[in-house]
């Protein structure tokens, strides 16, 4: 083998390990958020046929800087 395919075989794996990484980094952040909101004690509640926003969001305005 020359040595540019060595070089290329070990550069595609190297993506395809990182690739890999980042895939179970994923999934494992994404059952830790879906645990974590499932455990949130307020659920939203419906009004007149819409969804209330979470309490989270009342003090948007002042966290951004707005009005």
């Amino acid at each position: 083998m020359e040595r540019k395919e060595i070089l290329l075989m070990v550069l595609i794996g190297f993506l395809v390990l990182t690739t890999s990484v980042q895939a179970v980094q994923l999934v494992t952040l994404g059952s830790s958020s879906v645990t974590s909101a499932a455990g949130s004690s307020a659920a939203p509640q419906a009004v007149s046929g819409a969804v209330a926003a979470p309490s989270s969001l009342d003090n948007l305005p002042s966290m951004v800087g707005g009005c």
